[in-house]
C-alpha cells in the first residue's frame, strides 16, 4: 500500500473515532457540553476537546506535525520548516453542535508545500432509533490526483470496505437542477449577501441553501451546489480538508479578491475571503 493510502486510512479512522466521541456527548440528554469561551469569543465544548485528544492518538504516530484548532499553535519560525503537516478541526461547527441541528463535522487535511493534498470530513449523526432507523453518518474524502468520494457510514467501520464502497464525486449532475448557491447558516455577512445578489442578476432562478460547517464545501464537491462564497472570517482548519476534497472533485477554492488558490500554514492562519466553485 502506498504511504498516502496508509495516511488516508489513518485519517478516516481518526475521524470515525472522533465522531463517536462527539456523538456520545451529543446523544446524552443529560450531558453537560461544558461550554467555554475562547479569546475570540467562539465557543469551546467538551466534545471539541475529546475529539482533539482522540484524533491526536492517531495522527501523532505518523510523525507528521499537527496544526489543530484545539492544539498548541507553534510559532511560524518553527511551522515554516514543515514541508508536510496535518491541519485539523476536531469539531467544525461548534455553534451548530450547541444548537443540536446536526450540521457539524470532523475535518482532517494533509497539506504539502501549502497545498491540501488529502482531506477527510465526517458528518456524524445520532445513534439509530430503537426501531433501527436512523440517518447514516456521511464521510467525504479526497486525494490529489486520485479523486473524491462519499460514503454512508453505518455499523460497518472496516476502512477497506468504506473506501471500496464509496461513491465517486460528484454524485449529482448539474443538468438535473437549476443554479444553486450555498452559504453559511451562522455567518452570512452583508458582503456575502451582496455577492449573492449579484449572482441573482445572472441567475434569476438562483436557489440559496444555508448550511453549517465544512458541509458547504462538500455540497459543491457533490454537485449539489455550484458555488460557495465566503466573505467573512475563517481559519485554515475550517477549510483545509474541504479544499482538498473540492480540488480532488475538480473544483477550485480561490481568494475572492485575487482569484489565486488558498494556501496553508501561513504566518497568519486566517483565510482571505474566498469562493468555492
Amino acid at each position: 500500500m502506498k504511504q498516502h493510502d496508509e495516511l488516508l486510512s489513518t485519517a478516516i479512522r481518526a475521524a470515525l473515532h472522533a465522531g463517536r466521541d462527539i456523538m456520545s456527548i451529543y446523544d446524552d440528554p443529560a450531558a453537560d457540553f461544558g461550554i467555554e469561551r475562547k479569546a475570540d469569543n467562539s465557543p469551546l465544548t467538551r466534545a471539541d476537546k475529546a475529539a482533539h485528544a482522540r484524533i491526536m492518538t492517531y495522527l501523532e504516530p505518523t510523525g507528521i506535525p499537527v496544526l489543530s484548532e484545539e492544539g498548541a499553535h507553534l510559532p511560524y519560525s518553527i511551522r515554516r520548516t514543515w514541508k508536510r503537516l496535518w491541519i485539523v478541526d476536531p469539531l467544525d461547527g461548534t455553534k451548530e453542535f450547541i444548537k443540536r441541528n446536526g450540521e457539524f463535522t470532523v475535518n482532517i487535511a494533509l497539506v504539502e508545500d501549502g497545498t491540501p493534498i488529502m482531506g477527510v470530513i465526517l458528518r456524524p449523526t445520532p445513534q439509530p432509533l430503537p426501531s433501527g432507523r436512523g440517518a447514516a453518518s456521511a464521510l467525504y474524502f479526497g486525494m490529489k490526483g486520485e479523486g473524491a468520494w462519499k460514503a454512508d457510514i453505518g455499523e460497518d467501520e472496516d476502512i477497506e470496505h468504506i473506501i471500496s464502497g464509496a461513491q465517486s464525486l460528484p454524485t449529482t449532475s448539474t443538468e438535473q437542477r437549476g443554479w444553486v448557491c450555498v452559504a453559511s447558516r451562522s455567518h452570512l455577512s452583508p458582503e456575502t449577501e451582496a455577492f449573492i445578489n449579484e449572482l441573482r442578476r445572472d441567475h434569476p432562478g438562483l436557489q440559496l441553501i444555508s448550511s453549517g460547517s465544512s458541509l458547504k464545501i462538500c455540497l459543491v464537491a457533490e454537485g449539489k451546489a455550484d458555488i460557495y462564497p465566503r466573505h467573512a472570517p475563517t481559519m485554515e482548519w475550517d477549510t483545509a480538508a474541504g479544499h482538498a476534497i473540492a480540488l480532488a472533485a475538480g473544483h477550485e477554492m480561490v481568494d475572492a479578491n485575487t482569484g489565486r488558490p488558498l494556501t496553508y500554514n501561513k504566518e497568519d492562519l486566517h483565510n482571505p475571503w474566498f469562493i468555492v466553485r
